[in-house]
């Protein structure tokens, strides 16, 4: 069988990690370095790394924002942060600027409606995960954190949550998780509590599931899947996830180095995707590397196009402008 590569589109970036990278490189120009950035802006320590070459200095935890000289600026990354981490930061009188993905905001906002209307909120994600932190930091006695287990352990991950307080209840979910891992959870839930309600629309952002859902449909045409991206990157993860759930082999590299330490030969066919914090630069390095191996030059499979754009801070933008900067 004659080798060949099946490229998935979309891959890599999506819209809010473009805008919260753009956000630290401008603020770098704009108000020069360095500036703080509340954890890895994005998962992925290629753009963390470059970022920190040019004068962003990156948080590990949000205690170390006590040590963030007063007066400097501090970005929140695009995951979201609690509002006591922006207490903390007002305290210490730092400018911010927000870099949160609007799609991640769109949950903090529906967390706080719900919980003034009353409702105890189901919030499906990993606890560990920056973004439910921050989600649960917006009214954590109205949250009962649910954990996409599989199988049997998810039954008794439901079956052993405590009871809510009350009958008025809604699940929200991170917004990079494994779509049809998050559909079995909904389903769990809705067996013990079966007034559970949802979110208006879908919490899972559009480019978790694009990106899921090429690799669905190519996953059947291909041998192995070369998914790249960051090792704590939760949307990479559950990529690799979507492929072997299709019945196809697949693994995690986190750049080209890592993919030429592996045997390819049981493999003549081969599908290549990124997760959204993947940066491009990345995918084009495993292409030359398996173009030089006799896989040729990738076959697109365009999914679907994405063309979703998300806005700059006002401030950064006004701040701009008053340099006379493009914007």
């Amino acid at each position: 069988m004659s080798k060949k590569v099946i490229l998935c589109r979309p891959n890599g970036f999506c819209a809010g990690v473009e805008r919260a990278v753009q956000i630290v490189d401008l603020a770098l120009d704009v108000y020069g370095a360095p500036v703080y950035v509340n954890h890895e802006i994005v998962h992925n320590h290629h753009v963390v790394d470059a970022l920190s070459a040019k004068g962003a200095v990156f948080l590990r935890d949000d205690g170390e924002v006590e040590t963030v000289p007063e007066g400097a600026l501090l970005i929140y990354s695009a995951h979201g942060v609690s509002p006591e981490l922006r207490r903390m930061a007002r305290d210490r009188k730092l400018r911010e600027l927000d870099a949160t993905c609007p799609l991640v905001t769109k949950v903090h906002m529906e967390a706080l409606r719900f919980a003034r209307q009353g409702y105890h909120i189901f919030l499906i994600g990993h606890a560990d995960h920056v973004e439910v932190i921050g989600v649960l930091g917006e009214t954590p006695e109205a949250i009962t954190i649910v954990e996409p287990h599989r199988g049997q352990a998810l039954e008794r991950h439901v079956a052993d949550l405590p009871e809510p307080p009350t009958d008025k209840l809604i699940y929200l979910t991170q917004t990079t998780l494994n779509v049809d891992d998050c559909l079995k959870v909904v389903a769990v839930l809705r067996r013990r509590f079966p007034s559970l309600a949802g979110p208006p629309s879908e919490d899972i952002c559009y480019a978790t599931s694009n990106r899921q859902n090429a690799v669905k449909e190519t996953a059947q045409r291909v041998d192995f899947f070369i998914v790249v991206g960051a090792i704590i990157s939760s949307n990479s993860k559950r990529l690799v996830e979507v492929a072997r759930e299709a019945g196809c082999a697949a693994a995690l590299f986190q750049n080209v180095d890592e993919v030429k330490r592996v045997d390819l030969a049981a493999y003549p066919r081969i599908g290549v995707t990124a997760g959204a914090s993947t940066p491009a630069s990345l995918v084009q390095a495993v292409l030359d590397h398996l173009a030089d191996q006799g896989y040729g030059q990738a076959e697109p499979y365009d999914h679907v196009r994405e063309d979703m754009h998300f806005n700059l801070p006002h401030q950064l933008r006004q701040d701009m402008l008053a340099q006379g900067m493009a914007v």
